[in-house]
């Protein structure tokens, strides 16, 4: 059953879509309408064709995906204007795998980490990596706003892509809200990340590892004093309290799944940097200020063996950091992780067996809009549960349930997608004919 709410703004996105779509757009939107409309998860691509929502036949499918064009910085921009405004600025930034280990015709593959699938014992596959930019908020549900998605080639420096990434997404970003804050996870390089958009109106916060150590600014240097001035001061070792000097600020609160949470901040302490990786041949490395937060909290949500109750923050940005702001986020980070595991095993983001970067390019774009569908339809479609699951509040649906009404959405949306031509299926390849070998790629390994 339909609730009778406000559509407009899924109309809007929806025709804003189609005009993104610039070549087989009506095939694409209408497979785009078959991905949301499908019973069950996607385990196959061409059973979309089967869908009443996919008009045309199985073989423009194929073709679209093929041959059709997505208008990506139109959608970039269609995106971060449907993204929810009661939400905070609070923005994750992961990446995540699509696994193509035995596809040696797909060019552009590299070796990345994989937190399911193994290679010789080793969490790294042979595909294509997406990073994803996703907006979070403080509700405690799966839910995300995806605002932008790139895919980090081999050739690309995966901490420049990440720094070009955030900086674009903040050019459109309103400028009259809060400042933004980007959460990531530990394998980031939050020193790179301060250096390069220091002046860009955004925060960055990172974890990083326990065994870091850190600088405070020297001592002023007397008069006359001779030698080459100091540019570390004491040391501080996170490992180490005794190097640890009083905090500049703190915070004590409770959590009910965390209990007593203390969280205690260092500020303008600095990275001890190396003329190495991305700064070799520097002349003169920079000093990095930043912030060092610490979070202890009394008790684990859930018994899960671990016994380490400390996380270490990195910070930087305009003002002063907010430390409840900055504990709540990176807590509400790992929604990120929800919405992945939602695009890969209901969506169907990475069933299809697809051979070029560009094919997979414009099947991110289209996952990307379906769950974007998704969240402006919240509270829009009734709650059809299975027998053994509770009733639920149409406005605080999962994206599966909302799934399972948005083809009855549909039929009161209507569709901007023009009807096929024909449907009859073409010759086909001339008898006779054989296409010649296809050329191998093979994963291209960077070194460290």
């Amino acid at each position: 059953m339909v609730v009778q709410r406000g559509d407009s703004e899924l109309v809007e996105f929806r025709s804003a879509l189609y005009a993104a779509l610039t070549r087989w757009g009506d095939a694409l939107f209408e497979l785009t309408d078959a991905l949301l409309g499908a019973s069950g998860p996607v385990h196959s691509v061409p059973s979309l064709s089967l869908e009443p929502e996919f008009s045309r036949s199985h073989g423009s499918l194929y073709k679209s995906l093929a041959r059709g064009r997505v208008d990506e910085e139109a959608l970039r921009a269609l995106l971060v204007a449907h993204l929810p405004g009661e939400w905070p600025l609070v923005f994750a930034v992961d990446a995540s795998t699509w696994a193509r280990c035995d596809a040696e015709c797909s060019p552009e593959r590299g070796f990345h980490y994989s937190a399911s699938r193994h290679s010789a014992g080793q969490p790294i596959v042979a595909g294509w990596s997406y990073q994803w930019i996703s907006q979070l908020d403080w509700a405690k549900d799966s839910w995300t706003a995806p605002a932008d998605v790139v895919r980090l080639s081999p050739e690309m420096h995966a901490t420049r892509a990440t720094i070009d990434q955030v900086r674009r997404l903040v050019g459109l970003l309103p400028a009259d809200r809060e400042v933004p804050l980007f959460v990531f996870d530990a394998g980031y390089d939050g020193t790179a990340l301060a250096e390069e958009l220091k002046d860009e109106r955004c925060e960055v916060l990172v974890r990083i590892s326990s065994s870091r150590v850190f600088h405070h600014d020297p001592a002023v240097r007397e008069d006359g004093a001779r030698g080459r001035p100091a540019r570390h001061g004491k040391r501080f070792v996170l490992s180490d309290e005794a190097t640890w000097t009083p905090p500049d600020n703190e915070l004590v609160l409770t959590d009910p799944s965390y209990g007593a949470v203390r969280v205690r901040a260092w500020r303008g302490l600095h990275p001890k940097l190396h003329g190495r990786g991305r700064r070799k041949g520097s002349s003169e490395l920079p000093i990095v200020r930043g912030t060092v937060i610490r979070v202890d909290v009394e008790h684990l949500p859930k018994p899960c063996g671990r016994a380490d109750k400390t996380l270490w923050l990195w910070w930087s940005g305009p003002g002063e950091a907010d430390l409840e702001r900055c504990f709540r986020a990176y807590l509400r980070r790992f929604d990120i992780e929800h919405a992945f595991r939602f695009v890969k095993g209901t969506l169907g983001w990475t069933t299809p067996q697809l051979c070029t970067p560009d094919q997979a390019d414009r099947w991110t774009w289209l996952v990307v809009a379906a769950y974007t569908e998704l969240r402006l339809a919240r509270g829009l479609v009734g709650d059809l549960r299975l027998p053994w699951e509770r009733s639920c509040d149409p406005t605080k649906l999962s994206p599966c349930r909302v799934r399972r009404g948005f083809r009855r959405l549909r039929a009161t949306l209507g569709t901007p997608a023009l009807p096929p031509k024909s449907r009859t299926p073409g010759p086909g390849r001339p008898k006779g004919t054989r296409k010649p070998p296809r050329t191998r790629y093979p994963a291209v390994k960077k070194a460290a």
